[in-house]
């Protein structure tokens, strides 16, 4: 895999020898793949604070990119979010795998 097609890693995240990657999504032959770290919370609604954050940083990204208006922006993902999770358009597969 080419190093170029993977994102940069946080400076703050090369720094801090405690610092651990929870997730990573890749679309490889036309569909998502995903990676988590999923038993550092015990509680699952810590995911919901997690998403809710990434949400925010895709809105930060677009405001600072393509100058789109915040609040539009949020509400597109949010009502997105929601009709996905009601009617979805794929059903993932796959196991876990212990580190």
């Amino acid at each position: 895999m080419a190093a170029s097609k993977q994102l940069q890693i946080p400076e703050v995240a090369l720094r801090d020898e405690k610092a651990y990657e929870i997730a990573r999504v890749w679309v490889a032959e036309g569909a998502e793949h995903v990676s988590l770290l999923v038993g550092i919370w015990k509680d699952p609604a810590a995911w919901g604070i997690i998403l809710a954050d990434l949400a925010r940083h895709v809105v930060n990204a677009f405001e600072q990119e393509d100058h789109l208006d915040r609040e539009e922006t949020l509400e597109r993902i949010r009502k997105t979010f929601h009709e996905e999770l009601n009617s979805p358009t794929d059903h993932p597969t796959g196991g876990v795998t212990k580190m």
